[in-house]
C-alpha cells in the first residue's frame, strides 16, 4: 500500500536521514519509534511533501508521491496528525474539523464524517462551539486526530500523539489508534513512547541517528534484549 524506499534527506549540507526504508500494508498499525532527535519528524515531513529526498522514493498505491506537492499527497488519501497538534486556536472545534475536510469527496460528506469524529470523541461534541485554544491538552490532541480523519484518509500518519499528555490520557490515545484501525484506516505511528507504540503495532521500525537499525513485529521488538537494555533500561 505504502512504501518508503531508501530515502536520504538533508537540511542544507547536513544529511539527517540515511537510506531509510519502511512500508505499511492495508489495515496495519506500523510504528516508527526512536528517541528525540533520531529523525522521525524529518521522515514525516518528507512523506508529506514538505521536504524532498536527495535519493530514494516514496510510493503510495501506484503513485510516486515524493515528487508531488503536499496538497496532492493529501488528495491521494494520506493525512497527518502533526507533532504539537497545530490547531487553529481562535477557531471553534467545529470549524477546525471542517478545515480537515480538504479532499473533494470528504467535503461533500463532512457532516457524516464530523458525526463519526464526535462518536469517536464524545467530549468534542460537547465542546463543538468552544475555541480550540481553550481545550485541555488531551482534548486538543483529540481534535487534531479528528481533523485529520475528516479527510477520509486511507493512511493516517500520527506524529508523536502522546507527547506532553498525562499517563492516563496516553492510554486513551493509543486505544483510539486501535479503534481507528478497526474502522478501516491504516496507521503509521511515529513515537518516542516505544512500549505503548509497539504493544499495539503489527510491525515496528527502530530509528537511531537517521538510520533504521532494527525491524520486526511489535512483540519481537519488545522482547529484543538490545532494545530492552537501550530503551527500557532492563
Amino acid at each position: 500500500m505504502f512504501e518508503v524506499k531508501g530515502i536520504h534527506v538533508a537540511y542544507g549540507d547536513v544529511r539527517i536521514i540515511h537510506d531509510v526504508s519502511l512500508k505499511t500494508e492495508t489495515g496495519e498499525i506500523v510504528s516508527l519509534v526512536g528517541s528525540n532527535g533520531a529523525g522521525k519528524t524529518t521522515i514525516m515531513k518528507t512523506i508529506s511533501g514538505l521536504l524532498r529526498p536527495l535519493a530514494g522514493e516514496i510510493v503510495f498505491g501506484r503513485d510516486r508521491i515524493d515528487v508531488l506537492p503536499p496538497a496532492k499527497i493529501v488528495d491521494l488519501g494520506i493525512s497527518q496528525v502533526p507533532e504539537g497538534r497545530r490547531l487553529f486556536g481562535t477557531m471553534s472545534v467545529e470549524h477546525n474539523l471542517e478545515m480537515g475536510a480538504v479532499r473533494e469527496k470528504a467535503w461533500k460528506s463532512k457532516e457524516s464524517n464530523m458525526k463519526k469524529v464526535f462518536d469517536l470523541f464524545p467530549v468534542l461534541a460537547d465542546r463543538r462551539k468552544q475555541l480550540a485554544w481553550s481545550l485541555s491538552g488531551g482534548e486538543q490532541q483529540m481534535l487534531a486526530i479528528g481533523r485529520s480523519l475528516m479527510s477520509e484518509p486511507e493512511l493516517l500518519i500520527m506524529d508523536e500523539p502522546s507527547l506532553g499528555l498525562a499517563p492516563f490520557l496516553v492510554k486513551n490515545i493509543f486505544s483510539t489508534v486501535v479503534q481507528i484501525r478497526k474502522e478501516g484506516t491504516t496507521v503509521l505511528l511515529v513515537e518516542q513512547n516505544l512500549v505503548q507504540a509497539l504493544k499495539i503495532s503489527d510491525r515496528g521500525y527502530i530509528l537511531e541517528t537517521g538510520r533504521i537499525v532494527q525491524t520486526g513485529s511489535g512483540r519481537e521488538l519488545l522482547e529484543d534484549e538490545h532494545i530492552r537494555k537501550t530503551y527500557l533500561g532492563i
